[in-house]
């Protein structure tokens, strides 16, 4: 007897280990600046420390990180980039040169938080632009990267159409690009861009964790306007600066201005997420948002 399963089948997307999962936080609510989700999520907030927050970038999201007390980090993540590519993407294509396909990899790892220049890519790694598109989607299907869409419409006409590139796991990104301590790394000169790359896949984590469609995008102009995340929700645009530092202020968030000038589009509370310790006002629509509060 064949019984359907309609109706009763559901599919969760999971990625690596969340900031919540692995500070023990039970919360499970998808990140949105809102006074609703601020007054939840105080309820069940563990303190980390920046120390903490680097040592996590860097150690990465796989879980044997955080259960197995004796992991090489080295050893670790070059045999999954060998697995990875000896078995994964062969499942889904043949791809030829293999130590091409990892120099790839790394060009994409070295552009995380960038505006996606995939011609640029291809000619650094010497392949073809038709096999940068074809390698890049095997990079998103195996949720190896994630593409940030650029927020835009028939109204914002200066607004800039290309997407930035995130890889989904900060401990294989700086592996790849080969950043060897926690410390080096959040002082080296990509630590804006993990640290970013962290908060974004963090926020992703939050949607895919409990099930919910992903609704995020950015904003770009010409005139170099940009905000890091424009979160959409039921027709209300919230919007997010993210900054490692832990000194906010009100010249992070001026180009959520441009957001008043789209019709038909509510703006909602926004934020900068960012290393202070304290969930604080930043204006009268804005928040100074901890990182522990994703």
């Amino acid at each position: 007897v064949t019984e359907s399963l309609a109706g009763r089948l559901g599919i969760i997307e999971l990625l690596g280990l969340s900031l919540r999962e692995i500070a023990g936080v039970k919360f499970n609510e998808p990140f949105i600046p809102t006074d609703e989700y601020f007054t939840a999520r105080r309820k069940d907030i563990k303190e980390i420390s920046y120390k903490d927050i680097w040592n996590i970038i860097y150690k990465g999201s796989m879980p044997q990180m955080y259960t197995e007390s004796d992991v090489d980090w080295t050893f670790f993540y070059g045999s999954y980039v060998k697995t990875y590519v000896e078995r994964d993407v062969r499942y889904l294509t043949q791809i030829g040169d293999e130590s091409k396909f990892i120099k790839f990899m790394t060009v994409i790892a070295a552009s995380t938080g960038q505006l996606l220049n995939l011609a640029s890519v291809a000619r650094d790694v010497n392949i073809s632009p038709p096999t940068a598109e074809r390698w890049l989607s095997i990079l998103q299907t195996s949720r190896i990267v994630y593409l940030l869409q650029p927020y835009h419409n028939n109204l914002t006409k200066r607004a800039i159409k290309t997407p930035k590139v995130y890889f989904l796991d900060t401990g294989l990104a700086a592996y790849l690009t080969k950043w060897n301590t926690p410390e080096v790394l959040q002082n080296g000169a990509m630590a804006g861009a993990f640290f970013e790359t962290f908060v974004i896949a963090e926020i992703i984590k939050s949607y895919l964790n409990k099930g919910k469609d992903i609704s995020l995008f950015f904003y770009r102009d010409k005139d170099m306007n940009e905000i890091d995340l424009l979160i959409l929700e039921n027709g209300t645009l919230y919007p997010i600066e993210i900054k490692k530092h832990a000194d906010p202020s009100k010249k992070d968030i001026t180009s959520f201005r441009v957001l008043d000038n789209i019709p038909n589009i509510k703006r909602g509370k926004g934020g900068v997420v960012c290393m202070y310790d304290n969930l604080i006002t930043l204006s009268n629509e804005d928040m100074v948002i901890p990182v522990k509060y994703l």
